[in-house]
């Protein structure tokens, strides 16, 4: 006569989920979008979300961080630009 079985579950330690920006960088890709950067951001968002996928959390931090500084960079640029247009056009 056998004791009741006992299972053990170990849960795997959480992966750290960094941010992808992916509408970030769609929104500058198709309303900030100077020097293409809106579009190179969006290009490193999805390679985030492919790293994800991949369980290659240090690699999906990396290409976040650069996403969120293209980021920065396109829409302060587009900002800047059409504060000079809207100037210009004043002018």
């Amino acid at each position: 006569s056998f004791g009741p079985a006992v299972t053990t579950f170990s849960r795997p330690e959480p992966v750290p989920n960094p941010n992808d920006f992916v509408l970030w960088s769609f929104f500058n890709a198709m309303f900030c979008n100077p020097f293409c950067l809106g579009f190179i951001a969006l290009v490193f968002s999805v390679k985030v979300r492919d790293k994800k996928i991949a369980q290659d959390p240090a690699g999906a931090k990396t290409f976040g961080k650069t996403a969120k500084h293209l980021n920065i960079a396109a829409l302060s640029l587009g900002i800047l630009s059409y504060i000079l247009l809207i100037v210009l056009l004043v002018v």
